[in-house]
């Protein structure tokens, strides 16, 4: 007669409702199981298995413990690159500008596909993204797209010389924030539980360095523009600072000439499928209204005045667009054939060669080197915020920080030093400009 089991052990190993099954398998594997939070709000029952049977319970622990805080068991089944082509299709064309859109997708089929596009998206870890950034910082990315194995005649990697073609930090940090963007909206849609991409760090890159115009130089470029037909379009992008697509976008109805002011409401741009489409401005702020000085004024008056003339000699052939700047039949212009007539014009100046946006620079740099607040030059710029102003144009706040102490250094400096530097006459001594 065989002596039944004490009622305590077949207790000991009772769970509590809620908890979960754990037995073995035929196999010798352990297997728990237990319902969990799934996406809408619903439970969902999951299996996981271990060698042994703390192991297998600890598992099944772990998931109903993020099950209570609210977290729902990941849903997704397929691949990072599924995914990643899934948002690109689905979500990110209805959030994004067409060339962004199209910058993203260059991105996720260069990079992103190709080196993390095989791992299952709920078992992307923070340490893949990190071994992979780190792999991408020092591959050679000629090798790699084979960029020299398709030239006729190869000059380096091709011909056993590696060019040592690295991504810049700048590439590296805009391929990170893409992944970001990408998994971010996988946690909201609660296919995975959190974003791993956000737990690696890519380091803050330095900011492409503009070299603006100065002064004289400014002055230099508006005076060899005087006969060009588009002289209104540069004095109007150097005292203002409007960007390209901006100063193109515009429309006579934008403008108020008798009160001297401009309505910055749309921007022109060349896109991969609609060819030169007017677009909304680049953020909500840079949406705005602006002030024109006297002198933009009356070259925007002169040049409505030669446009019409030019709409005469056209004839039936003008494109009435109602836009300030066209080409001579009244066309839009082509922002790749104004950099044309930008670059011409720096080579006629005798200017060092420096890019159309760099105008935009300029212009915030001779305002700050006046002593003009940050906040004005925010609001003239249309910058979504101050802090991007002040972080483009740190080093010239620096300067001219330095440029003050040096002045106070020298006020405060011994009295032989200070009479020497008073000016004679009444005239009071030059007030340096306020820096703030």
């Amino acid at each position: 007669m065989t002596t039944p089991r004490p009622a305590s052990s077949r207790r000991s190993r009772a769970r509590a409702n809620g908890d979960g099954t754990v037995y073995q398998r035929k196999d010798g594997r352990w297997e728990a199981a237990g319902y969990v939070l799934a996406p809408g709000n619903t439970r969902r029952r999951i299996r996981v298995y271990g060698t042994t049977r703390k192991e297998a319970l600890a598992k099944l622990t772990e998931k109903i413990a993020a099950s209570n805080r609210g977290l729902p068991v990941p849903s997704a089944q397929g691949s990072v690159a599924a995914y990643l082509t899934y948002w690109l299709e689905n979500v990110a064309v209805h959030h994004l500008r067409e060339n962004t859109h199209t910058r993203y997708t260059a991105c996720v089929h260069r990079y992103l596909i190709p080196g993390l596009g095989k791992k299952k998206l709920t078992k992307l870890t923070a340490k893949d993204v990190r071994t992979w950034l780190n792999q991408l910082r020092t591959t050679c990315q000629c090798c790699t797209r084979g960029i020299d194995a398709r030239r006729d005649q190869p000059r380096c990697c091709a011909a056993d010389q590696c060019c040592h073609k690295l991504l810049s930090p700048l590439t590296l940090t805009y391929i990170h924030s893409v992944l970001k963007s990408a998994l971010e909206h996988a946690v909201r849609e609660e296919e995975i539980p959190r974003n791993v991409a956000r737990n690696v760090r890519t380091g803050t890159p330095r900011p492409r360095r503009f070299e603006p115009l100065t002064a004289d130089e400014a002055r230099r470029l508006l005076t060899t523009a005087q006969n060009h037909r588009l002289h209104a379009l540069f004095e109007l992008a150097l005292h203002t600072g409007l960007r390209k697509g901006e100063l193109l976008g515009l429309h006579w109805t934008d403008l108020d000439l008798d009160a001297g002011t401009a309505a910055i409401r749309r921007t022109l741009q060349r896109t991969a499928a609609g060819g030169l489409t007017t677009l909304p401005t680049k953020t909500r702020a840079s949406e705005r209204r602006i002030a024109l000085p006297t002198r933009c004024v009356q070259s925007l008056k002169l040049h409505h005045e030669q446009q019409q003339r030019e709409r005469e000699v056209a004839g039936t052939t003008w494109l009435h667009d109602r836009r300030v700047f066209t080409t001579e039949q009244g066309r839009p212009i082509d922002p790749t054939n104004l950099t044309r007539a930008f670059i011409t014009l720096l080579r006629k100046a005798g200017l060092r060669r420096i890019r159309f946006h760099d105008l935009r620079h300029s212009t915030a740099t001779l305002l700050l080197e006046q002593g003009v607040e940050l906040v004005v030059i925010k609001e003239l710029l249309g910058h979504a915020h101050i802090g991007v102003t002040a972080t483009v144009y740190a080093h010239v706040r620096l300067r001219l920080q330095r440029d003050a102490i040096d002045t106070l250094s020298t006020t405060l400096g011994s009295p032989e030093n200070t009479k020497t530097a008073r000016f004679d006459g009444d005239e009071p001594p030059p007030c340096v400009a306020l820096v703030r």
